[in-house]
């Protein structure tokens, strides 16, 4: 992955494991950092797209909760917020980076999501690294 965070991606996120904890067909917990990175994402100039295989009322259900959090997706189940569905025409998403619970090895952590996206170490990771480096005089 290793982008430059001057690079404008477009980020396809899967919602059930990956933004929260799964309990479908409830709404499970936000995972640790996900709002919290996905929105940095966003605010360094990606797109993001919601990508899951919810539909209807629980697609609705997903999407609020994601916006009663702060978080706004470019897209939701489309490659971009005008396409039409066409049960002829492939669903998957054009997209240069997928995040995704049933990755090969799992979903790494939402820090080291970042940092392979952008080469950079997000705030809320920078604070506790300096909090750390206080505690052992690194």
């Amino acid at each position: 992955m290793n982008q430059s965070s001057k690079t404008s991606l477009i980020i396809a996120v899967d919602f059930d494991g990956t933004i929260v904890k799964n309990a479908y067909p409830k709404i499970g917990k936000p995972q640790l950092f996900a709002f919290d990175t996905l929105k940095q994402l966003e605010k360094d100039g990606h797109r993001l797209i919601l990508w899951t295989y919810r539909k209807g009322k629980r697609l609705e259900e997903a999407v609020e909760f994601c916006r009663k959090n702060g978080l706004e997706f470019y897209a939701v189940n489309h490659s971009f917020p005008e396409e039409k569905h066409d049960p002829s025409v492939s669903r998957k998403i054009d997209a240069d980076v997928f995040i995704d619970d049933r990755n090969v090895g799992g979903l790494p952590s939402w820090g080291e999501i970042y940092q392979m996206i952008t080469n950079e170490t997000p705030e809320h990771l920078k604070q506790k690294k300096s909090f750390i480096q206080k505690i052992f005089k690194w």
